[in-house]
């Protein structure tokens, strides 16, 4: 199951005290990785987070943890998983509002370029970048960054319901426990503690991977929304589902021009961890986490990272 493998990768890579009860994941890792618990470094902690879940490993130095990334492909419990094609505009799964989904390229913006420099793309008005921005600022919010909301790093504006986000492009558990997995393992793969790194894959998957959750609030300022992101078969049954409020559409092969402002995307992650080759399953995952680890302490990962940015 993929928090065990959350739970090895984590304690392969974590080496540093317990996180108070009383200090966020987010403040509490911006200060040991970043020295000054300020907005502008919070933004940079959820930045490699983020990018590295994407891509895969592209930071020197880390703790040795293999991140594929969501843009690789895998095997999940003997379930095929390519995540790529919601990203590059081949498939019509995008909700802009219509009855049905439509092609948007997603990777517009320098695709693994930029992200692999810190950045969400290489232009601000491309999909790419809105999509990389709005990512630092939903996981900001879910990592309780606390000085989230001015002009440094400014708080989660986006949709509201990320049901409505993701309803044309119908993922089941093997998908949506993938992108989970990926983005646990980018966390681990910095020295987040394996009781951290299971706590944001629990609730994630609390959050996202149930079929027919009722409302959540996750922003405070936008309330209880429709969040189930899973919602096939595969999906467990939320408790109190509410299966009346959702209506999803499997998603079509896109035969149109996707939208896209920017360079043609291919759907390969050029990351150090993200090939597009990957067919590891969780436990392989694991083994490989285990067998990569170069004798790195947390320490070193803190220091290294600080000087990239101070």
């Amino acid at each position: 199951m993929f928090f065990q493998t959350l739970a090895l990768a984590a304690a392969v890579g974590s080496a540093m005290a317990q996180r108070p009860a009383n200090i966020t994941i987010c403040d509490y890792y911006t200060t040991a990785l970043l020295k000054n618990n300020t907005a502008t470094n919070q933004k940079t902690l959820l930045t490699l987070v983020v990018n590295t879940a994407v891509i895969g490993n592209y930071t020197t130095p880390n703790v040795g943890i293999k991140v594929p990334g969501i843009l690789a492909p895998a095997t999940v419990n003997g379930t095929y998983v390519n995540l790529a094609p919601y990203f590059t505009g081949a498939l019509a799964s995008t909700n802009t509002g219509g009855s049905s989904g439509v092609s948007v390229n997603f990777l517009d913006g320098g695709g693994a370029a930029p992200l692999m420099m810190n950045m969400a793309a290489n232009n601000t008005n491309s999909n790419q970048y809105t999509l990389l921005t709005h990512l630092y600022e939903y996981f900001g919010i879910l990592l309780g960054c606390s000085l989230q909301g001015g002009a440094d790093y400014s708080t989660y504006e986006g949709d509201v319901s990320q049901y409505e986000v993701h309803k044309f492009m119908q993922l089941g558990y093997a998908q949506v426990s993938y992108f989970v997995e990926q983005v646990g393992l980018s966390a681990a793969s910095f020295g987040v503690a394996t009781e951290d790194v299971t706590a944001v894959g629990t609730d994630l998957m609390n959050a996202f991977g149930y079929k027919c959750e009722p409302p959540i609030t996750i922003v405070k300022a936008q309330g209880a929304q429709l969040q189930s992101i899973c919602d096939d078969d595969t999906c467990p049954l939320a408790p109190n589902s509410t299966c009346a409020a959702y209506n999803n559409t499997i998603p079509a092969p896109s035969n149109a021009t996707s939208i896209g402002s920017g360079s043609t995307a291919t759907g390969t992650a050029t990351g150090s961890g993200a090939t597009g080759t990957s067919t590891s399953s969780p436990a392989a995952t694991a083994s490989k986490a285990a067998g990569a680890v170069a004798g790195m302490s947390f320490a070193a990962v803190a220091g290294g990272i600080a000087a990239m940015f101070l």
